[in-house]
């Protein structure tokens, strides 16, 4: 979220409905504190399809593959993992070395998909705004959510 520019301690469900486009009211987003280590997705009885984790940065990554529960987002992934639901890790940090491709090697074979945030150009994108878009439809794709298919690739 302080990607987006968001103040985490401000920052509320309707703000973020509301920049990403549903209505303010809507209840698909949830927020959590870090430390409320007691929050509905620490729990594998807590029903939900999987856990996107995008920007993942290389310390959360390392934390989740050496099941180290530091915080929240470290125990909801370790859930998501144990309950063979699909965990989708974004990593930011760029090059790799070799503890990094290791953890998200250890990562894969646990069950989770690496989506590196590598832009694809075979759509030929004009604007940065399209290469996000294109990453954005990538991970949707992970679950199948519908989304724009304006970068999906149509063959020759």
């Amino acid at each position: 979220m302080v990607e987006l520019g968001f103040d985490l301690h401000s920052a509320d469900e309707q703000k973020i409905n509301e920049w990403i486009g549903l209505p303010s009211e809507a209840k698909m987003i949830r927020l959590h504190r870090l430390d409320k280590m007691a929050a509905t997705p620490s729990s594998g009885s807590h029903p939900q399809a999987g856990m996107i984790i995008v920007p993942c940065s290389m310390g959360t990554m390392g934390a989740i593959a050496s099941g180290a529960v530091m915080n929240l987002i470290h125990r909801a992934a370790d859930v998501t993992l144990k309950e063979g639901r699909k965990l989708v890790l974004v990593p930011r940090e760029t090059p790799y070395n070799a503890i990094h491709l290791e953890n998200m090697l250890k990562l894969s074979r646990a069950g989770a998909q690496i989506v590196a945030a590598s832009p694809g150009f075979y759509h030929r994108p004009q604007t940065i705004e399209t290469l996000v878009d294109h990453l954005c439809f990538r991970i949707l794709d992970q679950f199948a959510l519908p989304h724009s298919t304006a970068t999906r690739w149509k063959g020759e």
